[in-house]
């Protein structure tokens, strides 16, 4: 929690966030694999803002630099198996971002959706929320543990449970938000600040898949998507300033 005794403390917006990195973030220019620059880049952000803001933190990552389940069914192999493998490649890309905070030292725990007692805890709800009022970082790993599901909507469910105020969903791409369309390929496309979750669903606007946005909805979690690359945006955000866009 923000140190409400001293008034020169910043204050956040939030006090409990999820912030949902993909996996394709992590590979920096190559597009595949793990940068170890990016991570660091990343994990430093995380850590100031965990120290300067007070904020409490959890983080679910994607594996789409590693394995995509879509993919691999793409590909004809079953959907279930190609999704696990997916989760799998999760928990390689949060390992990686546990040590990299570590060694920033800020103290974390990997949890994951599927069980692997030798390099994770199994996701339990409670001591998620009691790692966070510790002051560590919990990363989410192995998606949902269930097939047919994104990481998009574990970032939400996850929200959810530990009772986050928002959920930032980071992007790699230099999209800084939810456009009217693809900015990369329509010149002519308008970024929209804030729109409802209806508007995301009924529009087909390019921001979570529609289970995500549902689940946010059906409970009052407000989504902010923005551009993860840009230096500084996590604490713009967290401080209140405009970045990105809001889903309300």
């Amino acid at each position: 929690m923000v140190d409400a005794a001293s008034p020169d403390t910043p204050r956040a917006r939030w006090a409990r966030v999820l912030l949902k990195v993909s996996g394709e973030a992590f590979a920096g220019e190559a597009g595949y694999g793990i940068d170890g620059a990016v991570v660091q880049r990343i994990a430093r952000e995380i850590v100031e803002v965990r120290d300067d803001l007070g904020i409490e933190m959890a983080i679910v990552v994607g594996g789409g630099n590693i394995w995509r389940g879509m993919s691999g069914a793409g590909a004809g192999m079953d959907r279930a198996q190609a999704d696990y493998m997916g989760m799998l490649a999760t928990v390689i890309n949060a390992l990686a971002l546990q040590d990299t905070l570590e060694q920033l030292g800020q103290p974390t725990r990997v949890q994951s959706a599927i069980h692997m007692a030798q390099v994770a805890e199994p996701y339990i709800r409670r001591r998620a929320i009691r790692h966070l009022e510790k002051g560590r970082v919990v990363i989410f790993a192995g998606g949902t543990g269930n097939p047919f599901f994104t990481t998009d909507t574990t970032a939400a469910l996850r929200a959810v449970e530990i009772e986050a105020g928002v959920l930032l969903k980071g992007t790699h791409s230099g999209t800084d938000g939810i456009y009217t369309d693809d900015p990369r390929t329509n010149p002519d496309a308008t970024k929209l600040t804030e729109v409802t979750y209806l508007d995301v669903l009924n529009q087909g606007l390019r921001a979570m898949d529609s289970t995500a946005i549902t689940l946010c909805m059906d409970n009052d979690l407000p989504i902010v998507m923005f551009d993860l690359t840009g230096d500084g945006n996590v604490r713009a955000l967290l401080e209140g300033r405009p970045v990105g866009t809001l889903v309300r």
